[in-house]
């Protein structure tokens, strides 16, 4: 499976749909600014996990919630 992510004016969100373009993202949500992959699970976590020390839970918890729930996208959540 693999995961995109998602940067929003207002969040940064994960998800396993399918999209055929970045231009897509943008189309469904109305405060897209960019989006990176899509990536591998351990390469999504990997990169998370580097660049966002802050993250809470962890990035590997957090994209596992995504990959075992029934939601096809997910805000990730961070430490103040």
């Amino acid at each position: 499976m693999q995961i995109t992510i998602i940067h929003l004016e207002d969040g940064m969100l994960i998800s396993k749909d399918k999209y055929e373009s970045w231009r897509q993202i943008q189309d469904e949500y109305e405060t897209y600014k960019a989006s990176l992959g899509p990536w591998e699970v351990e390469e999504t976590i990997e990169y998370l996990s580097d660049e966002y020390a802050n993250m809470s839970p962890s990035a590997s918890v957090q994209v596992g919630a995504l990959l075992q729930g029934n939601h096809t996208a997910m805000k990730l959540t961070f430490n103040e």
